[in-house]
C-alpha cells in the first residue's frame, strides 16, 4: 500500500509518521515550511509571544508579591528572535522525524492529474531548504491520497484592506516594533489572542467584532464575562460592528470606519490586524478536474474523512469542520484507520478548544444555547476562581467555570446528569479543560465528577466546586 499526503502541517506529518510506523509507504508533499501554519505562523509563535506577555504582566504586578523597586527594559527584537529560535528548533525536530525510511518528503506544490496521481512543481519563489532548484515537476501515484493543505488568512472585501500597515496574523508576528495603537478587526480566537498579547506589550488595543459577542462559537456566558475581563485590562471592544473601510493618512496612520447601532464610528491606529478567520486552501489542487466535491467552506467529507471519491480523504482546515491543529491530527488518525480497516473509538465531536488570552479561556462539548436549540433539557452549574484557594494565592482570581449537564427528563441515548459541556476562563484554563474532555468523551455523569478526588489546593478544584452547586 502507498499513500500520498499533500501538506506537512500537524495533520499531514503526524499522519505520515503513523502510517510509516504501521509499515505503509508514504509520499509527503509540502510547498512551504514543515509544520504548516500551526508551527510557523500560528499556534507555536503566538504562544511564544504569550509567554513574553505573561512575564511582562508578572513584572508589573511584582510589587504586590513583595518585589519593590524593580526596573527593566523591554527588547521587542529579542522577543522576535526567541520566537524564531523556538520555531526553528521544533521545525528541525519534525524534519528529523520525517527522515523515516518509508517517508519520501517532496518539496513543491501538488495538483491532481487524476484520482490516483498528483504532479508536484517546485515553488522557486519560496526560500525553502530542499526545493528542486531546476524547477522540474515530478509525478507520483498512490493507492490512497490524503489532502491536508490547511487554510489561509481571510480578509474583508472592504476599501483599504490592502493598505500598508493592514496585517494578517502571519505578518504581525514579524513586525519590527510594537505599535502604539493597534486595531484588531475580528473578535474570534486569533484576534483576541493578539489583542491580549499586544496589550501586555503596552499597545492601546481596540477590537471591532461583527457578531453580537466575541468568540461567536463559544458559550455566551463565557464570552460576555471574558469581554468584561479584557475590558478591565484596557482593551476596548466594540461588538455588533461592521467595518466599512480603512483609510491611510499622509503620516501612515490608519482610520478604521465601522457602523455600530446605526451610526458610523472610527478608530485610529498605527497597525490594523485583519483577524476575520481563515479559509480552506483549495485553489491550487485542481479539485474540479477530478470531480472532488468542494465549496469555499472546504472539501466535503464524511465521518471517516472520505471525499466523494472513496480513496481520497481530506483532513484538517481543508475540510472546514474544525480549524484546530489537534483536530487535524485526530482526523488524520481517523482517515488512516479507515484506510487500513482499523476500528477506533475517537469521538471527533468532543473537541477541546483554548484561547490564550490573559486570562485564558477554554471550552469543550456543547454550550447551553446549543442544547436548547436541539431541545435537550439541561442545567448549568457555575463556580468562580475568586473562591479557589490556589487562584487567590496566585493573585489570579478573575475566572469563571460553567458545567452543562443533561436534565432529569432527557431522552435516550443521553442519561440524566450526563456531562455535556464545560466552559471556563481563568488561569490555566487550557490545561483544566482536558479533565472535562476525558469525562465528556467517556459519557461520564455529574456524580462521576463529584466522586473524583482532586488535590488541594489546585485550580482544577473549580470543577468540583461547580459540580457541588
Amino acid at each position: 500500500m502507498k499513500i500520498i499526503i499533500i501538506g506537512a502541517g500537524p495533520g499531514g506529518y503526524e499522519t505520515a509518521l503513523l502510517a510509516a510506523k504501521r509499515g505503509v509507504e508514504v509520499v509527503l508533499v509540502e510547498s512551504g515550511q514543515l509544520g504548516g501554519t500551526c508551527l510557523n505562523e500560528g499556534c507555536i509563535p503566538t504562544k511564544s509571544f504569550c509567554k513574553n506577555a505573561e512575564v511582562l504582566d508578572g513584572l508589573r504586578e511584582a510589587e504586590q508579591f513583595g518585589v519593590k523597586g524593580l526596573s527593566y527594559d523591554f527588547d521587542f527584537g529579542a522577543v522576535r528572535q526567541r520566537k524564531d529560535e523556538i520555531v526553528r528548533q521544533l521545525r528541525g525536530g519534525v524534519e528529523t522525524l520525517l527522515s523515516h525510511r518509508l517517508i519520501t518528503l517532496v518539496r513543491g506544490r501538488a495538483s491532481f492529474v487524476d484520482s490516483h496521481t498528483v504532479t508536484v512543481t517546485p515553488d522557486l519563489s519560496a526560500d525553502i531548504a530542499g526545493n528542486d532548484e531546476t524547477g522540474q515537476s515530478a509525478t507520483y501515484t498512490a493507492d490512497y491520497i490524503i489532502i491536508a493543505t490547511g487554510s489561509v488568512s481571510a480578509s474583508l472585501p472592504i476599501p483599504g484592506a490592502e493598505l500598508p500597515g493592514v496585517l494578517t496574523s502571519k505578518e504581525i508576528l514579524d513586525i519590527e516594533e510594537v505599535p502604539q495603537r493597534l486595531c484588531v478587526i475580528g473578535g474570534g480566537v486569533i484576534g483576541l489572542e493578539f489583542a491580549s498579547i499586544f496589550r501586555s506589550f503596552s499597545s492601546e488595543v481596540t477590537v471591532v467584532e461583527y457578531c453580537k459577542d466575541i468568540l461567536p462559537r463559544f458559550d455566551t456566558d463565557l464570552a460576555k464575562r471574558l469581554k468584561q475581563s479584557l475590558g478591565r485590562r484596557g482593551i476596548e471592544i466594540f461588538t455588533q460592528s461592521q467595518v466599512l473601510s480603512i483609510v491611510s493618512d499622509c503620516d501612515g496612520a490608519l482610520t478604521v470606519t465601522f457602523s455600530r447601532k446605526g451610526k458610523e464610528e472610527t478608530v485610529v491606529a498605527d497597525k490594523v490586524l485583519m483577524a476575520v478567520g481563515r479559509r480552506p486552501a483549495v485553489s491550487s489542487l485542481n479539485l474540479s478536474e477530478i470531480g472532488i466535491e468542494h465549496s469555499p467552506k472546504g472539501i466535503v467529507v464524511n465521518d471517516s474523512m472520505q471525499t466523494n471519491i472513496p480513496h481520497i480523504y481530506a483532513i484538517g482546515d481543508i475540510n472546514g469542520k474544525m480549524m484546530l491543529a489537534h483536530a487535524a491530527t485526530f482526523q488524520g488518525i481517523v482517515a488512516l484507520d479507515h484506510i487500513m480497516g482499523i476500528s477506533d473509538d475517537i469521538d471527533l465531536s468532543v473537541m477541546p478548544a483554548a484561547v490564550f488570552t490573559s486570562p485564558e479561556a477554554a471550552s469543550v462539548g456543547m454550550t447551553e444555547d446549543e442544547c436548547k436549540d436541539k431541545g435537550i433539557p439541561v442545567r448549568s452549574l457555575k463556580s468562580f476562581f475568586r473562591a479557589n484557594g490556589k487562584a487567590v494565592a496566585m493573585g489570579e482570581t478573575d475566572g469563571f467555570c460553567k458545567v452543562v449537564v443533561a436534565g432529569d427528563n432527557v431522552a435516550q441515548p443521553l442519561k440524566p446528569g450526563q456531562i455535556l459541556g464545560c466552559h471556563l476562563y481563568g488561569p490555566h484554563a487550557s490545561d483544566i479543560i482536558q479533565e472535562m474532555t476525558v469525562l465528556i468523551s467517556r459519557k461520564a455523569s455529574l456524580d462521576d465528577l463529584r466522586s473524583i478526588i482532586h488535590a488541594h489546593p489546585t485550580l482544577s478544584e473549580v470543577l468540583q466546586s461547580a459540580a457541588h452547586q
